[in-house]
């Protein structure tokens, strides 16, 4: 397992839709692995592929025992919304209130490439819908007003100014 460089917003990368995985090889596994370590070291609770550069849908999430979803796809989400702060490794220190859909269905394959369903509410429900949005190239602050969004960077410039 292996740390690596997480990639800092605004990354044009960041908002780059991620291509599907097709191989579940040697390489996949390690990736997997790899993300792990960094999210960990981050720390956070979610990562995906793309956080290190990585133009693949992947997502490593830790909000218990370590979870990986290969091209994970939403299938269905509730009616019913929930508030929850979010943020990101690639923009520590930053965080703000997201408002999802309480409850989703997510569909995906594991590490050995199975098909899998698994329906999720809660912290888990809003990680996979943050981790699928930046599969998808929507880099979570995207989801905020206009205004929000621009204090949130503006706060971040001097975060990494000062660090």
């Amino acid at each position: 397992m292996a740390i690596r460089p997480i990639l800092t917003f605004p990354d044009p990368a960041l908002r780059r839709p991620a291509d599907r995985i097709a191989d579940f090889g040697e390489a996949t596994q390690e990736l997997a692995q790899d993300l792990l370590a960094t999210m960990r070291a981050a720390p956070g609770i979610g990562i995906t592929a793309p956080h290190v550069g990585v133009p693949l849908r992947l997502v490593v999430i830790e909000s218990g025992p370590p979870r990986f979803y290969i091209n994970p796809e939403i299938e269905w989400s509730s009616g019913d919304l929930a508030r929850r702060e979010e943020g990101s490794v690639s923009m520590p220190g930053i965080s703000d209130e997201i408002e999802r859909p309480a409850t989703i269905r997510v569909r995906y394959q594991d590490l050995a490439g199975n098909m899998l369903s698994e329906e999720a509410s809660g912290l888990l429900a809003t990680c996979l819908q943050h981790e699928i949005d930046q599969l998808d190239g929507m880099f979570w602050i995207f989801r905020l007003s206009r205004l929000k969004r621009e204090r949130l960077v503006k706060r971040f410039d001097k975060l990494k100014r000062l660090g």
